[in-house]
């Protein structure tokens, strides 16, 4: 999201950086520091609060990788909710597709018990894919041919997923002679390898960690991400639909065509997080392994602009407070993670719905040291 009047040369003109870096710096420390009062107020020192937070997320090689496990799957999400939103869709079912992508990942490892890794990797990918994007389809076409709202039916389709998901695992898929609602454990030799394992090919040694491969495969989606939206003519006529919907038809564009397209990408990104939730950590399919990753990714896409290097960033953010979070309870009695979650919604708050808050002194400031740098050149 551009701000207004930003432009190249004119006097006055607002840089393009200042939209996407330097608001998203403030939202996060105002965030930041109605938090430091939120833990002020119940009797704990918010500086050693926030920094504990942040030793536990990034202080040693352990929690690193922690941190990287939950950014992965904010990564797929927020990228899934990103390219929604440049069609001019916003997609909340994110965790529904993600649900439905661990099922797709799950079947074919069950299924492909004694095939090598790198082949159940593959096709996991292409089968969490395939059930994320068709679990989208269905809210896009309405979207597309009846008009049906794409936020209403998403949410449906949450609850649809988590129905569908309960009773095949309480009825269909359970393991046998078990009271708990999973599968039986993947056969080990299908597992994707974890980061420590995989860099311990190359002689590196880090301690051990969820973290798997599903992450450089969440930084290649960032990658392909980009070049589809800013290289190819799909992406061009996607983001058209997203920006000016008559425009686009007037230029020949389908946008109907578009939002299925936009929508069954964003599925199938969604879906990823089956890969790395289900094949790279839990090596059996669970209930809600989701853990509300798909709403975060609203979140992560706000804050990040829409912009693959900004999701990546705001993934990072958002999976620090969920491993740091998490640790705080440990030194800190009175801190739950009711009060990681608090935190976790002030940042979203002052990221989504108050994300322009200090837009207009921003915007003001900027104009008039262009202004005074105009009149101080021309004198």
């Amino acid at each position: 999201m551009l701000l207004s009047g930003s432009g190249k040369g004119q006097p006055g003109a607002v840089p393009g950086w200042v939209g996407y870096a330097l608001l998203p710096v403030l939202n996060l420390v105002a965030a930041f520091v109605l938090s430091g009062l939120v833990i002020l107020v119940i009797g704990e020192n918010p500086v050693d609060v926030l920094s504990l937070l942040l030793s536990e997320a990034l202080g040693y090689p352990e929690a690193i990788g922690y941190t990287l496990y939950y950014t992965t799957d904010y990564i797929f999400t927020g990228l899934a909710v990103a390219i929604a939103f440049h069609c001019g869709l916003f997609n909340i079912g994110g965790e529904g597709q993600a649900y439905l992508g661990g099922l797709g990942a799950g079947l074919v490892a069950l299924a492909l018990t004694g095939w090598p890794w790198p082949v159940v990797a593959l096709l996991a990918v292409l089968a969490s894919a395939l059930f994320g994007a068709a679990w989208a389809f269905i809210p896009a076409w309405l979207q597309a041919k009846r008009g049906s709202h794409i936020v209403i039916t998403t949410i449906m389709f949450n609850f649809i997923a988590a129905s569908i998901m309960t009773w095949l695992l309480v009825d269909v898929l359970i393991r046998p002679g078990s009271q708990s609602p999973e599968t039986r454990e993947f056969d080990p030799g299908v597992w994707l390898p974890s980061m420590d394992r995989a860099l311990g090919w190359f002689g590196i040694t880090i301690p051990a960690s969820p973290l798997n491969l599903s992450f450089l495969w969440a930084l290649a989606c960032c990658l392909l991400f980009h070049i589809f939206l800013r290289r190819t003519r799909w992406g061009y006529e996607l983001r058209t639909v997203g920006r000016n919907e008559r425009a686009a038809v007037y230029a020949g564009i389908s946008p109907a065509r578009n939002i299925v397209i936009a929508m069954l990408i964003s599925g199938a990104l969604a879906g990823f997080v089956g890969v790395n939730e289900i094949l790279g950590v839990q090596h059996r399919v669970i209930l809600n392994f989701t853990g509300g990753v798909g709403f975060v990714g609203i979140a992560v896409a706000l804050m990040g602009r829409n912009h693959p290097v900004g999701i990546i960033l705001a993934a990072l953010l958002f999976g620090v407070l969920a491993q740091g979070g998490g640790q705080l309870s440990f030194e800190y009695p009175t801190i739950n993670r009711e009060l990681v979650m608090v935190i976790q919604g002030l940042v979203i708050l002052f990221a989504g719905a108050m994300e322009n808050l200090f837009k207009p002194q921003v915007e003001t400031l900027f104009r008039r040291r262009g202004t005074a740098a105009a009149d101080t050149g021309r004198g």
